[in-house]
């Protein structure tokens, strides 16, 4: 099947739902118009749209199945971050919560920076004026990523992190924001579905941390990489990203022990300020 088969197959099962275009395209989180070059051919879908448009239609799970595994077929897998940006990273963000909103276990290793479920809006800033984004960009960005934490406060998803010791210390923002950064993560470890584990730098690594991942349940998992983003279903590569996360798991550290080494490192950055 090609895109355009795709394409109008899409159509056809949202003709046969009922439902308007717009209204699908608001439930998938893209525009209209987006949507719509999707169902004309006029743009190949990548797997996370087609996804997310065969949730809003409802459709069996068997025909969902058959048309995401011919989308992983076709699609182009990586997409490049300048894509994004000139999309605009805010939509990208709309597109990654509307992924987990229909995610049960969501588990990120992160090996280059807070985990951005867990940034405080200074954090974010910070991260994000490294990509030279307009001011209104920026803060739609922000925006963006602050909607997405709310589903950290949906206590029927779990969430766990595996983060390196090292980017704890990164000294993205000044002293005292990294402090407040920190004492969020040790805030948010305490919740009853989050799971937070940091990888301590005298821990024997189990494996090179080369890149940092998200692995929704195991159907998804999406690969950040310098120049894009990966995403693939191919169980074979999602069950290899499944090993490499429990891999340094097993040598992070969690519960009051994890707490304890993000506390000492959060109280550093504090004597820094204060000798400052």
């Amino acid at each position: 099947m090609k895109s355009t088969d795709l394409g109008k197959a899409l159509r056809e099962l949202r003709l046969a739902s009922g439902k308007e275009a717009k209204a699908v395209a608001r439930s998938a989180a893209m525009s209209p118009s987006k949507l719509s070059k999707i169902e004309n051919g006029h743009l190949a879908p990548s797997v996370i749209d087609v996804e997310r448009i065969l949730t809003a239609l409802e459709v069996p799970d068997e025909v969902k199945a058959q048309l995401i595994e011919t989308a992983r077929v076709v699609a182009t897998e990586a997409t490049a971050w300048s894509i994004h940006r000139r999309a605009g990273l805010h939509k990208h963000q709309d597109e990654i919560r509307a992924i987990e909103a229909t995610t049960g276990l969501l588990r990120i290793f992160q090996a280059s920076c807070i985990p951005g479920l867990l940034q405080t809006p200074e954090y974010v800033r910070a991260v994000q004026q490294k990509s030279e984004l307009s001011d209104d960009a920026l803060e739609k960005m922000i925006g963006a990523r602050m909607r997405r934490q709310e589903v950290l406060y949906d206590s029927s998803r779990r969430f766990h992190f595996i983060i390196t010791e090292s980017v704890l210390r990164w000294r993205l923002v000044r002293p005292p924001m990294m402090a407040a950064q920190l004492d969020r993560l040790a805030a948010m470890s305490r919740m009853l579905n989050i799971s937070l584990g940091i990888v301590p730098l005298s821990a024997p690594m189990p494996e090179l941390p080369t890149c940092s991942f998200v692995l929704f349940d195991t159907r998804l998992v999406i690969v950040e990489i310098p120049h894009a983003e990966i995403t693939t279903r191919e169980p074979k590569d999602v069950e290899q990203y499944v090993r490499k996360f429990d891999s340094f798991d097993r040598v992070a550290l969690a519960g009051s022990e994890g707490r304890a080494l993000i506390e000492g490192i959060r109280d550093e950055f504090l004597r820094e300020q204060e000798i400052g």
